[in-house]
């Protein structure tokens, strides 16, 4: 019924690359996204014949690489931080264009909903300079979904004039955080979404992003504010979600991504299969 190709984030396998590559394979799935910001597979450790050789690895499994995560987990709201974080980004971006990916996935920081406020600014400055290099190389710096309204988000991208910085729709994101619907992001941000995430949740209770993603530390978070669920037992109504996907004429990746459990490799099993049930009409 639709053509999207499964992924699957290798470190939710939560072991070595080797052995996390065969898992993906044999879940199931086509493609993998992994963390470039740290460790044997970031621009610093992974480097010379070895991204060769990495690459070579993942091809003999059958797979291809759907994006990298550069996410430094700052987000770009201070100035003073801004230049370092920019450029060690584009060396992500630099990674992934070697490992035949045009994709880098991040986290910017909670975009704020007044367009006047300082750290809005701030961050399309910096959002400025990504989106330019992207464009120069053909890629897209993809913003994860989740710390603002889908609205917010595209109005924000607007201003950027480039899909340089696009999106990474992450729909349990927006269940979990702000009680967005997903459905409706698909269609309000359909100009920018150039990988997704596939992700369940539910919204437990109702907190500012701010807190929630830190950048209010003050203030204690008092009870879970989410909780991330198995694919079809959250509030991400992935029916009409997909469906939705396909209307905009989306065809990349659905990306499985498992923060939690304490038997990955049978959730990851599990969603894979349930995606495959959904894309082919069951």
């Amino acid at each position: 019924m639709y053509s999207f190709p499964i992924g699957v984030m290798l470190d939710s396998f939560r072991t070595d690359v080797p052995t996390a590559l065969g898992k993906a394979a044999k879940v199931g799935a086509s493609g993998i996204q992994v963390y470039s910001t740290y460790g044997e597979l970031s621009p610093e450790k992974l480097v010379g014949s070895k991204r060769g050789e990495f690459l070579d690895m993942v091809k003999s499994h059958g797979l291809k690489i759907s994006a990298l995560c550069g996410d430094f987990g700052h987000g770009f709201g201070d100035p003073d931080k801004n230049p370092d974080l920019i450029e060690k980004s584009k060396r992500v971006l630099d990674l992934a264009k070697e490992l035949e990916t045009d994709v880098v996935t991040t986290h910017i920081g909670v975009v704020p909903t007044d367009s006047c406020h300082p750290r809005y600014q701030i961050m399309q400055d910096a959002c400025g300079k990504l989106a330019e290099y992207a464009d120069q190389m053909d890629a897209h710096f993809a913003i994860e979904t989740g710390p603002e309204t889908a609205a917010t988000l595209k109005g924000f991208l607007d201003g950027l004039h480039s899909t340089g910085v696009a999106v990474n729709l992450d729909p349990a994101n927006l269940v979990m955080v702000t009680g967005d619907d997903p459905v409706a992001a698909v269609y309000t941000l359909k100009d920018y979404i150039v990988h997704t995430h596939a992700k369940d949740g539910r919204r437990l209770l109702v907190r500012d992003p701010e807190i929630i993603y830190g950048i209010i530390e003050d203030e204690i978070q008092a009870g879970r504010a989410f909780i991330e669920l198995p694919l079809g037992e959250g509030d991400v109504d992935f029916p009409n979600y997909l469906k939705a996907l396909d209307d905009i004429g989306y065809r990349g990746f659905l990306t499985i991504e498992r923060e939690v459990g304490d038997d990955p490799e049978t959730d990851i099993a599990k969603a894979v299969t349930f995606l495959q049930d959904k894309i082919k009409g069951e």
